[in-house]
């Protein structure tokens, strides 16, 4: 695959076998991921909105379906937005709120880059070009292990920036700024020997999370963390990953950033009205019953299929909203 934004499905399927499978698996259902949008719908039946979205829908013939958000037409960019407040943010206003995470984690500014502002008024940044230094009482692998989620993930340019997804424009390795981006930096700067560095990227990959809504989206954001792993193990041992680490990130990868509806903790639309039938003297009669999580909005009484995730340390499978009584 070339160093390009568009990681093209048939690319995929032709250079690393069983990858696309995994990525589009849900590990909440065991069927995979489905489109949860209606802006397919006139390709056919296998682009309605609860239609799983399959490998033979998005390669062959059908191979330029799924793009990134600044490839789609303006007008359906527009759609989204307003139907589902789908709003991709700036590469520059990505970073300047990950430093804000990381000013606090490690006590000072200026860690991973410099923020600056351009002649032309627009924001970027200036990476820092000196291994990077950690607090007395924390290590570098302390910082690879802390969790970090990006919530309505879209396209996930918190956790991982290969490219700008305003503008499309490509981002060199030394210069990203995505959460995982930096755990990867920090592992970079640290191993040097391929067995060591793997466990030290498989840790960060463990501790990166994210949920979305949309099908399209979410497969977008997976391949962006796969070609991240790729493109990260290129540039530090100057050759292709074996199959078997990529195959082993993408496990992670399927468990970490996974289909989910925000506010409810389910699979997207699963909340079902049910219907009772009330036996009486001389008639049958129907009463529906709403799920009481989506009338009451209360999170952990929805009647939809919540979604698991991995909890790597004792690996198996928790419900997420399980968390929020932590």
């Amino acid at each position: 695959m070339q160093a390009v934004i568009d990681i093209l499905e048939n690319e995929l399927i032709e250079k690393y076998p069983d990858i696309l499978d995994i990525l589009l698996r849900d590990q909440t259902t065991k069927k995979n991921i489905f489109w949860a949008t209606g802006n397919y719908e006139h390709l056919g039946d296998a682009y309605k909105f609860d239609s799983e979205i399959l490998p033979d829908s998005i390669t062959g013939k059908n191979g330029n379906v799924i793009m990134p958000r600044v490839y789609k037409d303006k007008v359906l960019q527009l759609s989204r937005s307003k139907e589902m407040a789908e709003v991709f943010t700036p590469s520059w206003i990505c970073n300047a709120q990950n430093n804000l995470v990381d000013n606090s984690w490690f006590g000072r500014a200026g860690v991973f880059n410099k923020e600056i502002l351009l002649k032309n008024g627009t924001k970027s940044w200036e990476t820092t070009k000196d291994k990077i230094i950690f607090p007395v009482g924390r290590t570098w692998l302390d910082y690879v292990q802390d969790t970090r989620l990006e919530i309505t993930c879209g396209e996930a340019p918190y956790l991982v920036s290969r490219y700008d997804t305003t503008t499309g424009t490509f981002i060199e390795i030394e210069d990203r700024i995505g959460l995982l981006d930096r755990k990867l930096r920090v592992v970079n700067e640290n191993l040097n020997t391929i067995n060591e560095w793997l466990e030290a990227v498989e840790i960060a990959y463990k501790n990166i999370y994210g949920f979305e809504w949309q099908g399209d989206s979410l497969l977008l954001a997976r391949e962006a963390l796969l070609k991240t792993f790729i493109e990260n193990f290129k540039h530090k041992f100057e050759a292709e990953p074996p199959l078997d680490y990529i195959k082993n990130i993408t496990e992670i990868i399927s468990w970490n950033i996974w289909q989910m509806d925000g506010l409810k903790g389910v699979i997207p639309n699963s909340c079902k009205d049910e219907i009772i039938n009330i036996s009486e003297i001389f008639e049958t009669r129907t009463k529906i019953k709403k799920c009481t999580g989506c009338e009451t909005q209360n999170i952990k009484s929805h009647n939809g299929t919540y979604c698991n995730i991995m909890d790597w340390e004792i690996g198996k499978p928790i419900i997420f909203i399980s968390l929020l009584d932590k």
